[in-house]
């Protein structure tokens, strides 16, 4: 093999003699080339297969998929609105009993974990509530559509506030209901002012 050859100018230049290299150009008589560098026939690559992943490719995640997260996102903001309302009201507390030092550092602590839990457990019962109300209410009538959040926030506020007489727990159906058509009218806010355009401006 030769590598050094002299120039006309009498300066010496790298090259390789491929010829020399003992690497085949193709698998077989008649096919395609062979990489020099990787040795691999690009015959067995699968071409038809897609080059990305899209996302018309994945299947929408359904509602008992969205429910952990939400169980999960309800109880870390409940855990977060109950702490804060819990230190406030322990600095108020410390504050009235004239409690200084490590007995108010304490008392602050307390009133931030336990109302914390509290209002994390609470939201979190609920949530989880309404996405298992909802994933039946998917199951059985085969769709999801914004019937299943009503159908479900309903039964959830009237099945959380069972335990408190009949009208307490038509009240909790209300508050549901009118909790979940306020997420729906703001989730369907573009079709709702399409069919609002439509109906000012007919065609």
């Amino acid at each position: 093999m030769d590598f050094w050859n002299n120039n006309t100018n009498g300066t010496n230049t790298s090259s390789i003699n491929n010829d020399d290299l003992n690497i085949p150009v193709t698998s077989q008589h008649g096919t395609r080339s062979l990489s020099p560098y990787l040795n691999f026939d690009p015959s067995y690559l699968q071409e038809n297969a897609p080059e990305f992943i899209t996302l018309e490719d994945n299947k929408q995640r359904g509602r008992f998929e969205h429910a952990f997260v939400h169980i999960g996102g309800a109880s870390m903001i409940g855990a977060s609105i109950g702490g804060t309302l819990g230190f406030y009201r322990g600095l108020k507390a410390t504050t009235l009993a004239g409690q200084t030092g490590k007995l108010r550092r304490t008392q602050l602590i307390n009133h931030f974990m336990k109302n914390g839990s509290t209002v994390a457990t609470k939201l979190g019962a609920v949530t989880m509530l309404y996405n298992g109300f909802g994933v039946l209410l998917e199951y059985f009538r085969e769709t999801e559509d914004p019937l299943n959040a009503l159908g479900a926030a309903t039964v959830t506020g009237m099945f959380y506030k069972s335990s408190g007489g009949l009208r307490k727990c038509v009240m909790g159906g209300g508050v549901g209901l009118a909790l979940a058509s306020i997420w729906c009218l703001w989730n369907n806010r573009e079709a709702l002012s399409e069919i609002r355009h439509h109906r000012m401006n007919p065609a």
